[in-house]
């Protein structure tokens, strides 16, 4: 194959290349089988022309178009890799010649990734992670299981903040009901902002029995615009007022929150553990993206082609829009739920585009520098993964992706270790004086 590529630009260039007669004469085939079964000529049966008699009649330039579009994808390609860039994006292909019985020569306008000058990425100085836990990290995450096991009892008393109450409403604008405005033995927590600002506040100080003209203005940005900025009043009756009992904090709480313990001291040192290894994990995921954005940002990168930048968009949608379906919410539903479109959320993503490309560009380099490989058994953990994390098989999975595939995501996901792995954590003080 005759291959030509001449930069025009920092990230973009013409490759000239030739598809060789044994590649035409394959999509020539292809394409008179495609047409041959719709085919009428007199004098035939229809689809049952030979490939002469379509020769005579129509000329073997009639196929031309079908052919080429059937060969070019696979001579684009091998056109790429021999030249050895790296293409992004979908190129501008024209036809130089396309003679009868010689090669087909074709023109396309290119975009390549940028050149990455890597600078420091060992050694990153990044803010010191404390993960040491406290008493009071203890007894929070203690009060927050009793708060979860309490138990609502019947008061007396008039109502306060964490309180729950059960309530008739009817809600009227201008003295007419509005749709969702109407609900009876309503059960709700004072003080937990479920309802319009201002609507539970007006309950605290009431107690059973109580009926109370609730009245609200509806936010200016209320998702139903017919009610948005405007004020409503509830007729509201108190039937129970609640309030929560917390457990007694013994060995029975504990047995009770947690049946792998038997005694108070038991989960406490449980939680702790549990706490520890949580600020752990929270500490080396702040370490990472401290470590890599010092490595991006001591790189030096060409112009980011929008060819890129639109296709980090792209995948971030289909990720996204791929994780709703997979809890049951197909796209419209999404947008219809989140009064939003898809230009909307493609404007979200596109927001930091640019530095997700940057970002794998330097890693795509170190693991270059530093001849980062995946091995067999790594690739085929990944597959096990997968699978598991998204219910398929193994097989299915395998016949997704390709080794390349799996090997990029590894490698890349080695570059992110070693990159985080020979970060220095400094004194946050000493850091932001140094920044």
């Amino acid at each position: 194959m005759s291959v030509k590529w001449e930069k025009t630009g920092k990230t973009s260039g013409e490759l000239t290349f030739d598809i060789s007669q044994d590649e035409i004469k394959l999509g020539l085939d292809q394409a008179f089988r495609r047409v041959k079964k719709n085919l009428r000529v007199p004098g035939f049966r229809k689809g049952h022309v030979s490939r002469v008699i379509f020769d005579q009649y129509y000329g073997e330039e009639a196929l031309y178009e079908d052919a080429l579009n059937a060969v070019l994808p696979v001579a684009y390609a091998a056109a790429v890799k021999e030249a050895k860039i790296d293409a992004v994006g979908q190129p501008q292909i024209t036809p130089v010649s396309m003679d009868k019985g010689k090669d087909w020569t074709m023109k396309a306008t290119v975009s390549v990734q940028p050149e990455v000058e890597l600078g420091e990425y060992k050694g990153i100085e990044v803010p010191k992670q404390n993960t040491r836990v406290y008493a009071k990290d203890i007894d929070a995450e203690i009060d927050k299981r009793r708060e979860q096991n309490a138990e609502l009892v019947l008061k007396k008393d008039k109502a306060a903040k964490g309180d729950t109450v059960t309530i008739d409403f009817k809600g009227t604008i201008d003295g007419k009901p509005f749709e969702g405005g109407t609900a009876e033995n309503y059960s709700l927590e004072l003080g937990s902002n479920q309802f319009i600002p201002g609507f539970e506040d007006q309950l605290v100080g009431h107690e059973a029995g109580d009926e109370v003209d609730v009245v609200v203005t509806f936010p200016k940005d209320y998702g139903a615009k017919d009610l948005a900025g405007k004020e409503a009043h509830f007729a509201t009756k108190l039937h129970e007022v609640k309030s929560k009992q917390l457990p007694e904090l013994d060995d029975e709480f504990a047995k009770d929150v947690d049946d792998s313990v038997d005694t108070l001291d038991e989960l406490k040192d449980k939680i702790k553990k549990d706490l520890k290894e949580q600020k752990e994990a929270q500490a080396k995921d702040a370490i990472q993206e401290a470590a890599i954005e010092g490595a991006v940002a001591n790189a030096k990168i060409d112009e980011i082609p929008d060819a890129m930048i639109q296709e980090d968009i792209d995948t971030q949608l289909n990720q996204y829009l791929g994780n709703m379906q997979r809890q049951g919410i197909d796209p419209q539903t999404y947008y219809k739920l989140t009064n939003t479109n898809e230009q909307q959320l493609r404007a979200q993503f596109a927001k930091d585009a640019a530095e997700r490309v940057k970002t794998n560009l330097v890693l795509e380099a170190i693991v270059a520098k530093e001849g980062l490989k995946a091995s067999k058994e790594e690739m085929d953990k990944e597959i096990k993964d997968l699978a598991a994390e998204y219910n398929m098989d193994e097989k299915v999975v395998r016949r997704t992706l390709n080794d390349d595939m799996l090997g990029h995501d590894i490698t890349v996901r080695k570059a992110m270790d070693l990159v985080t792995d020979n970060a220095k954590q400094v004194a946050k003080s000493k850091f932001k004086e140094e920044k």
